[in-house]
């Protein structure tokens, strides 16, 4: 069996490449950052994983693959980009992390199987972030034990419940306007702040934009 599995170059994405080193003989792991390459490989294999892949996997590789799979780092309420920031600005009680079937169309395939948890009134979207990355790494055990032994994959009767985020819906989420309510501020940083991160929450005022200092 063949696995090839592209993940970043992150904490989580090691532990999901550990374990594909020690119980898969024939693999091949790529790691990447946005807007590096995608690399030129033979992609054909029994299962392509992505694991927080940093590209899009276009539909002739992923013909290649008997089975290619992919793990979202948020429940089927919220494909595409922005998850956590969309789940706490819209203060949901429940999150969680989705193994899904890829296809051409991003966070759109058949739904294997989806691993919920508390989303909390305090939570930030750092603190979202890593309670969802555990998640996650459970369910890739999950997932890759069952691959292990040759076993069907599960299938969830869940559904995508809307179409995927896209990177101008976040943007515009970070936006704060003098005509907000202090309540509404408050909201929209706590759903957009990450320390580091290139989507701030900003001010606009008379069109120009005052990003927050960290």
């Amino acid at each position: 069996m063949k696995i090839i599995l592209i993940t970043k170059r992150t904490d989580y994405c090691k532990i999901a490449q550990n374990y594909i080193k020690k119980n898969f003989k024939d693999h091949v792991i790529i790691e990447g950052e946005n807007n590096d390459p995608l690399p030129n490989i033979d992609w054909t294999c029994d299962y392509l994983i992505s694991f927080l892949s940093p590209w899009i996997i276009p539909k002739q590789i992923l013909t290649k693959a008997k089975y290619a799979i992919n793990f979202h780092p948020a429940p089927p309420q919220y494909p595409g980009t922005g998850c956590y920031n969309f789940a706490i600005y819209h203060q949901q009680t429940e999150y969680g992390a989705t193994c899904h079937h890829m296809a051409t169309k991003v966070d759109t395939g058949k739904i294997i199987n989806v691993k919920f948890f508390p989303l909390y009134p305090q939570d930030t979207v750092y603190t979202l972030k890593n309670r969802t990355m555990d998640k996650m790494i459970q369910l890739f055990y999950e997932i890759a034990d069952i691959i292990k032994n040759n076993q069907l994959l599960p299938s969830s009767d869940l559904q995508w419940l809307r179409t995927p985020y896209k990177r101008k819906e976040l943007v515009e989420l970070c936006k704060i306007t003098a005509d907000m309510s202090d309540q509404e501020i408050a909201l929209r940083i706590q759903a957009t702040y990450f320390p580091g991160a290139k989507d701030l929450p900003f001010i606009e005022i008379a069109g120009k934009k005052f990003i927050f200092k960290e």
